[in-house]
């Protein structure tokens, strides 16, 4: 091992540092489509609508947002409720007392289909 001198060392650690290229700059976009729904969340430079987003909304990538007027407007979201509701033309054919029993369709039956109801 060379023993190097002080100016030596600093002469070496500048040399390396001082010819590095200057860092890209850092940024987050979320890109959007026309109607202002999200697409993609990235630190790439890609073709299309975007804007300039923080670094916790980065982190986060929420989905359930959109651009509007180029400012990004959070949407509260849907809550969807499952429930058994009676129907004549589809689904599980189940004994007239109890829906939990599942009989044939040639027996008396009620059908019973699953419906999504939205309460937003």
């Amino acid at each position: 091992m060379s023993n190097l001198s002080e100016e030596e060392l600093l002469q070496i650690w500048q040399d390396v540092f001082q010819n590095l290229p200057p860092a890209k700059p850092v940024f987050f976009r979320l890109y959007y489509n026309d109607d202002g729904t999200p697409i993609i969340y990235s630190m790439e430079e890609l073709p299309g609508n975007y804007i300039d987003v923080d670094r916790p909304t980065y982190a986060s990538t929420p989905f359930n947002v959109r651009v509007v007027a180029g400012k990004l407007i959070y949407i509260d979201p849907v809550i969807t409720v499952k429930k058994l509701q009676p129907s004549d033309l589809a689904g599980t054919a189940c004994d007239p007392c109890d829906v939990c029993v599942v009989v044939n369709l040639e027996s008396p039956h009620i059908k019973w289909n699953l419906a999504n109801n939205e309460l937003n």
